[in-house]
Formats: C-alpha cells, sequence, structure tokens
C-alpha cells in the first residue's frame, strides 16, 4: 500500500476506485465500505484508495476556537489507521492535512482539483450523509451531479448494522469510555490495541519496582485507565501485563497522555520497538495519590488483578482443551 502526504504528484496520479472519511478505528461499517471499493476497483481495472484525513477536521475546529476539549477523542492513531486500511486490501491511502486552506475550499474546487485533477476518480463511494467542501454546502446530489459532468460514478452506503446493533465509530468511542471491550471487538470485528515504538520514559517504575515499555500518545484516547493488556512483539507470544493510560496526575501536571506497560516478569531490551498493546479488561479509572507510597500500593494490587485475570483465563483455556 503507498501513503501519500497530501495528493500525489502528477507521476504518481492513477485513476482509481475512492472514499473519502476519517475512518477512525476502522470498524465493521468501514470495512463493508471498503469491500465495496476494493471489488469496484478489481472489476474496472483500478487502484483501491482512500482519502482521509489529519488532523481530525473536527479537531481542527476545535483547536481553532480555542477549545480543544471539544476535539472527538480518538478509536485509533494514524499508524494503527494505516494498518488497518492495507489490511482491507487498500492500494493507496491519501492522508490530506486538513488546515484553513482545505476547510475554506468550495465544493466546486474540491470537485475539481482534489477529485478530478488530484486523484483522477472513476468510482466513488462515500456515506450517505457525506458532505464536503467550505461550510459543509457539499451534498450527494452536487456531487452526483459533478460526476455525472466530469465521468465518475457515485455511490452512497447507508448505515452497517451487526445484528440489532448500529455500527458507527461514536458507538466504538463509547464502548471504550465503558470499558466494554466485548462490545469493542464487535463492533471493529477484533480486539482492540494501539501500537507505537517504545520510547524512554522517566524511568519512576523502575524506581517503585514496577518498570514500565512507555507509548507516546499524540491524540487524546476514546479510554483512558488502568487496564489488563497483553503486548505483542516482545516474543513469539504475547506477553501478560498492566498498562496504565492517562495523564499520570500523581507524578506530573503536564496533562501529557501516556501508556505505560509492566509486562509481567519481563527483563529484556525494547526501546525502540514497534509493539502491540492489546486491551483485555479495565480495572478502574485512573487516580491522584497523595504520595509516592500510596501510588506503589495501588500499581501493586492492580498487578495481582492482572495476574489473577490471566490465571482464570488460562485455567479456563486449559479446561477446554480437556473437553
Amino acid at each position: 500500500m503507498k501513503v501519500f502526504r497530501g495528493l500525489p504528484n502528477d507521476r504518481a496520479r492513477a485513476p482509481c476506485a475512492l472514499t473519502i472519511g476519517n475512518f477512525d478505528g476502522v470498524h465493521r461499517g468501514h470495512q463493508a465500505l471498503l469491500a465495496q471499493v476494493r471489488g469496484a476497483a478489481d472489476r474496472l481495472g483500478l487502484d483501491a484508495a482512500v482519502m482521509t484525513f489529519e488532523p481530525h477536521p473536527r479537531e481542527y475546529f476545535a483547536h481553532k476556537l480555542g477549545d480543544p476539549s471539544k476535539a472527538p477523542a480518538r478509536v485509533a492513531n494514524l499508524r494503527d489507521k494505516l494498518e488497518d486500511l492495507d489490511q482491507a486490501g487498500i492500494d493507496r491511502v491519501i492522508v490530506e492535512h486538513f488546515n484553513e486552506q482545505f476547510a475554506a475550499m468550495s465544493p466546486q474546487d474540491f470537485v475539481q482539483r482534489v477529485l478530478v485533477d488530484g486523484l483522477h476518480v472513476k468510482w466513488l463511494m462515500v456515506g450517505d450523509d457525506f458532505c464536503f467542501g467550505a461550510r459543509r454546502a457539499g451534498n450527494i446530489a452536487m456531487l452526483t451531479e459533478a460526476g455525472r459532468e466530469h465521468g465518475f460514478e457515485v455511490h452512497t452506503l447507508g448505515t452497517v448494522m451487526h445484528g440489532d446493533e448500529r455500527i458507527s465509530s461514536s458507538a466504538v468511542r463509547a464502548a471504550l469510555a465503558d470499558g466494554d471491550f466485548c462490545a469493542t471487538s464487535r463492533l471493529l470485528g477484533h480486539p482492540y490495541a494501539m501500537s507505537g515504538h517504545v520510547i524512554h520514559g522517566a524511568k519512576l517504575g523502575r524506581t517503585l519496582g514496577f518498570p514500565t515499555l512507555n507509548l507516546r500518545v499524540t491524540h487524546r484516547p476514546a479510554l483512558s485507565g488502568i487496564f489488563v493488556v497483553q503486548v505483542h512483539g516482545l516474543a513469539e507470544h504475547p506477553l501478560p501485563a498492566v498498562a496504565s493510560l492517562g495523564v499520570r496526575p500523581t507524578v506530573e501536571d503536564a496533562g501529557r497522555t501516556l501508556l505505560e506497560v509492566h509486562v509481567f516478569d519481563y527483563a529484556g531490551q525494547c526501546y525502540g520497538k514497534l509493539v502491540r498493546v492489546e486491551f483485555l479488561a479495565k480495572l478502574r479509572d485512573e487516580e491522584k495519590y497523595a504520595d509516592l507510597a500510596l501510588l506503589t500500593a495501588a500499581i501493586d494490587n492492580d498487578a495481582l488483578q492482572a495476574r489473577a485475570f490471566f490465571d482464570r483465563r488460562n485455567g479456563a483455556l486449559n479446561a477446554t482443551d480437556r473437553i
């Protein structure tokens, strides 16, 4: 899969079947849409392409208005989004920088400069509530008319259901905020995880007797707290661990979000490695403690609960194997 930061240059432009959206989490609804794009690309001999945005448009407008709290929490970082799009069979992803210039583009300019000249679109599928251009002035009717004028097909996809459940990024965010990883997995079609490179931290966990591997989180995540997790990428099999995702209120007040993971009985070097942290259960919300002694006692209790979780799970798996 090729990834472009902004529109491809002339030599890299090829006719494509395209979809446009934020694709936060690449849930089952997104997957259904991407399957349609892949199928159309195969039928028509085109590249299957996705245009997405960084930052999220609502995040851009929240910061512009001076109220970052109005920015939506994110299900996934850009790396994980791109990995999911690759798994869905997409050939090229255009990550468009959403800024003042892009936000001010008229619907007509969007069609001409982006879809026609920039991407050579021949087949386009969007959600049935898709709007585009400055002040969201462009709608499906305008897009369909533009397609007739410029020679590309326009198709829409309505809400995707999983049983009686409506699939949406908002539903995934709500499930994550509740710590409901069963519901999250149903909506995504796979277990929830975050990936990143292990960075150096303040080494406080090592001082407290709980060394951690740290992953930088550059967006506001849809979940926070203390979790039972397993870590992929350090060994042949995932390793059991306990993790904290949040702003670390006991030890700093900068509001910086960090994912700290204590991997049980692991002493290997992992700085710089790309790991994937899979979330299994939520233990509690993040808390601020009066001193490090109370923090250490809480971490010790979290680790005991996480180990008990794995003991129960392993016991259940062993019982299943004996049946």
